[in-house]
C-alpha cells in the first residue's frame, strides 16, 4: 500500500542518460504504488517525454543546467513534477500535433502523449524560472481484504 504523502526527489544532469534514470525511478514508484502493468508503462512513457522536453527544449541540451524530478505519492494519486532551468513556455502555445497543418511536424507530440498517458497535465513557471511539468495519475482503487469475507457471501 502507498505510504501517505511520500516524496521522491532527484536532481539530474542535462544529458540523455538522465531520461532513462528518471523513467526507471518513476516506473519503480508506480509499481510500488500498485499500478497495473499498462499504467506503469504509461507513467514511464509520460516521464520519458517530459524529461526529453526538459533536455531538448527547456535546458537546450546545456550540460551546466539541471533537471529536477519530484514524485509525490499521496493516498489517492501520484503527482510527478519535472522542472527544467530553461525559459519556460505556455501550454496553450504548443501546436496540436493532430491538426492537419502540423501532422508532419514533431513539435507538440510529447505534450500530446503526456496528456494521453496521464490523468492531468499542467505546466507552470518554476519558482526560479524554467518550466515545471506537473503530471497526475489517480492511484488504482484497491478492495479491502482479500475478497473472501464469508459474511458477504450469499448462499
Amino acid at each position: 500500500m502507498t505510504p501517505v504523502n511520500q516524496n521522491i526527489e532527484i536532481t539530474l544532469d542535462t544529458q540523455l542518460e538522465s531520461v532513462d534514470i528518471a523513467e526507471q525511478v518513476a516506473v519503480r514508484a508506480a509499481e510500488a504504488s500498485g499500478f497495473d502493468e499498462d499504467d506503469v508503462h504509461k507513467i514511464g512513457m509520460a516521464v520519458r517525454e517530459g524529461m526529453i522536453n526538459a533536455y531538448n527544449y527547456g535546458n537546450r541540451q546545456d550540460g551546466r543546467k539541471k533537471i529536477q524530478m519530484t514524485i509525490e505519492l499521496k493516498p489517492e494519486k501520484m503527482i510527478i513534477h519535472v522542472l527544467d532551468q530553461g525559459e519556460g513556455f505556455d501550454l496553450a502555445d504548443v501546436p496540436d500535433p493532430l491538426a492537419e497543418e502540423n501532422l508532419l511536424r514533431t513539435s507538440g507530440r510529447g505534450i500530446f502523449l503526456m496528456r494521453a498517458f496521464m490523468d492531468e497535465l499542467d505546466v507552470r513557471s518554476g519558482p526560479h524560472g524554467g518550466a515545471e511539468l506537473i503530471m497526475t495519475k489517480q492511484l488504482p482503487h484497491r478492495a479491502s481484504g482479500n475478497g473472501t469475507n464469508p459474511k458477504s457471501q450469499s448462499k
